[in-house]
């Protein structure tokens, strides 16, 4: 039985938006869902052979929402609403830790059975597909190694523009350093989510066929000038770990997904998961608060105690950050 989280973790996560926690996911169950997730692997890519884990060749490609396979990028969402796949994000520790930092019977539950992430299409033409239309897990994502030699691609991140509360990563299997991992950039929850007229949604111009010049999500110029400063002057964290290791982040922390240049090759597998709280649909009406954790649980917004530098280290926070915390 893993204890709750204590008031350290509560304290970090409200600092910097994301919380590393170690071994939280039981090992076999970890192995069913990565079993399911093989039953869609392109026919070029064999479990057993390392030497074949290479970008998806175009013969191979699809753009099917449920199962989208493009280059590096391994997605199957058709199992999405599975019970094994809901049951390793909404387990006892999971859902008490997801209730600690947003209240206490507060989570709407996934629906076993019900449709898939994906099963709407993409959020417009040619968009990506929406997270909040769904009513499972987001899916297993995997993260196939880059072309060898190739030129490394540079970090760019961005905040999801559908509602929800707080964001779970599942690693299913060992992932190691520069191995494709979740990168967060630490504290930025923090500096992004006054910059929108709605504290939850991203603003979106609706598409029409006859009026095609715009469609998708509107940035604010606050919000692109911040992307900015945020990569300027914060190192990003590479939630790399082992199987079972999960990361939890805030709607509104700037992130991406890794590039993957570990050597040897290996293929980052995860199950990605929102938990989102029952009266979303109230909350997302209102802007951003002068107390950005109204919505949130009473132990996360009474927690106050300082971070010690070893806990910071734990959580890889970076050296810039972590010098702060005795200042």
């Amino acid at each position: 039985m893993h204890p709750l989280l204590n008031a350290e973790e509560l304290c970090f996560f409200k600092n910097y938006g994301y919380l590393i926690k170690k071994r939280a996911l039981d090992r076999d169950a970890c192995e069913v869902v990565l079993d399911r997730m093989w039953q869609t692997a392109p026919a070029s890519i064999k479990r057993d052979d390392p030497t074949t884990w290479r970008p998806i060749p175009d013969d191979e490609a699809s753009d099917d929402p449920l199962l989208f396979l493009q280059k590096t990028r391994w997605q199957f969402r058709g199992a999405a609403t599975e019970q094994a796949l809901i049951d390793l994000v909404f387990n006892r520790p999971l859902v008490a830790w997801a209730e600690q930092l947003l209240g206490a019977d507060s989570l709407r539950a996934p629906k076993v059975g019900g449709r898939p992430m994906g099963s709407w299409g993409p959020a417009w033409p040619g968009g990506p597909v929406d997270p909040q239309l769904g009513e499972g897990v987001r899916g297993i994502y995997a993260t196939l190694p880059a072309e060898a030699g190739s030129e490394r691609q540079p970090d760019q991140l961005h905040t999801d523009g559908h509602p929800f509360h707080l964001g779970v990563v599942c690693l299913l299997d060992d992932s190691p350093p520069d191995g494709g991992a979740f990168k967060i950039w630490p504290a930025s929850h923090q500096r992004f989510y006054p910059l929108f007229p709605m504290q939850y949604d991203q603003a979106r111009i609706p598409f029409y066929e006859h009026l095609p010049s715009h469609k998708g999500i509107i940035h604010p110029p606050e919000y692109l000038e911040e992307i900015e400063r945020v990569e300027a002057d914060t190192p990003a964290v590479d939630c790399h770990g082992e199987q079972g290791d999960v990361v939890f982040w805030h709607h509104r922390l700037g992130h991406m997904a890794g590039h993957n240049y570990a050597e040897p090759a290996t293929i980052r597998q995860a199950l990605l998961y929102d938990y989102c709280k029952t009266d979303l649909d109230t909350m997302r009406l209102d802007p951003p608060q002068q107390d950005m954790w109204r919505d949130w649980g009473d132990e996360l917004k009474v927690a106050q105690v300082s971070i010690s530098r070893q806990f910071a280290a734990e959580q890889r926070l970076p050296l810039v950050l972590a010098e702060q915390l005795e200042r």
